[in-house]
């Protein structure tokens, strides 16, 4: 009888084993995490709790059986050290591939990108975007470089730090690193080679971009770039101001400006090109490659006059006489009104 007792105990204890050994098998290897779904990126900020991260595991169904991670996660210490990131949850992820990744640290890093941009604002908004820092926390931090870096950028120029293109950081990047990383990038395009073309033509970097921000602005066909930089190289070599509308538009600060009246060019600001010579103090947009090309590889000319063609192609005609000019313009304005009464007419038509 005692003989038959220990066998029935037996039984139900290894019965127990293997259901606990099933159950611990299923626990870390088991597929939990994304099941039979595609790969999802899981973000979890800074400050995020332990109960934060269960949460969103729960809330966003990135997991089928929270009880088992929760288990697993704490048993291996995880619950402790939360780090925050941008994490890659792959398909048919098990518990312990999960909580390896998190407890890791191991991100997925983000692409940020940025252009068309015209004000430290618009840049703080597009460069944080797909980051865990606020735009006014990357702002601050750019204003605090700029008032106490030893390489020349000002409030004014800090924009020219910035290169338009793709690059990799983490979704958790601080803001003083981002400045330092963009700093970083800067002077790796800036290269020997680079500066060396802008001191070949009489220009600092920061110059060159400052300048590549107005021909871009000016120039809407690329193949015009080089011709544009030229031109106004020459009319800084003369002391004659560029007289550039951009300009005057940045000034005036209303970026839906289409035509610049004799009233803008009184406006009193470095940024006006029409009553102060040279090159304003910073730079009136993000410059491409492209732009910052155009003017170290200029095209050398004797123009210092443009204007836009009649046919409205935005393309320009280059003159150094500036009758010629003068005949231009005319020919432009007289364009300019013809097409503005044809649209008017049509808007009156479209009335009745």
């Amino acid at each position: 009888m005692k003989s038959y007792k220990r066998l029935i105990l037996f039984l139900l204890v290894s019965m127990l084993g293997i259901s606990f050994s099933f159950y611990a098998f299923q626990m870390v290897y088991t597929p939990n995490l994304q099941v039979g779904k595609e790969a999802r990126i899981l973000l979890i900020p800074e400050g995020a709790t332990f109960k934060d991260l269960q949460k969103e595991l729960h809330e966003g169904n990135y997991v089928q059986d929270l009880v088992s991670f929760s288990f697993l996660a704490k048993l291996m210490g995880y619950n402790d050290h939360i780090k925050p990131g941008r994490y890659v949850i792959e398909q048919d992820m098990n518990n312990i591939q999960a909580i390896r990744l998190l407890r890791s640290g191991k991100q997925d890093p983000v692409n940020i990108t940025f252009n068309n941009v015209r004000l430290i604002s618009d840049l703080s908004e597009k460069i944080t975007r797909n980051l865990s820092m606020p735009p006014a926390e990357f702002e601050a931090a750019l204003i605090k470089f700029a008032m106490s870096n030893s390489d020349g950028f000002t409030k004014d120029n800090v924009m020219a730090m910035f290169i338009p293109n793709t690059y990799e950081v983490f979704y958790n990047v601080s803001p003083d690193a981002l400045v330092g990383k963009m700093h970083d990038e800067y002077k790796k395009f800036w290269n020997a080679e680079r500066t060396a073309e802008a001191k070949k033509i009489g220009f600092t970097p920061l110059e060159v971009s400052v300048l590549a921000s107005v021909v871009q602005a000016e120039s809407i066909r690329p193949d015009e770039a080089p011709i544009i930089a030229g031109l106004y190289i020459n009319r800084l070599r003369k002391g004659i101001p560029l007289q550039a509308d951009p300009t005057l538009v940045f000034a005036v600060g209303d970026f839906s400006l289409k035509r610049v009246l004799n009233e803008h060019k009184a406006i009193d600001s470095p940024y006006n090109t029409y009553k102060y010579a040279g090159l304003p103090p910073g730079p009136i947009n993000l410059p491409e490659i492209r732009s910052i090309d155009a003017v170290l590889n200029y095209s050398p000319s004797d123009y210092i006059y443009m204007c836009a063609k009649e046919d409205f192609s935005g393309r320009h005609n280059f003159t150094a006489d500036y009758q010629v000019h003068m005949n231009n313009a005319i020919r432009y304005q007289r364009a300019l009104t013809i097409e503005q009464r044809k649209g008017a007419a049509l808007r009156r038509q479209a009335g009745n």
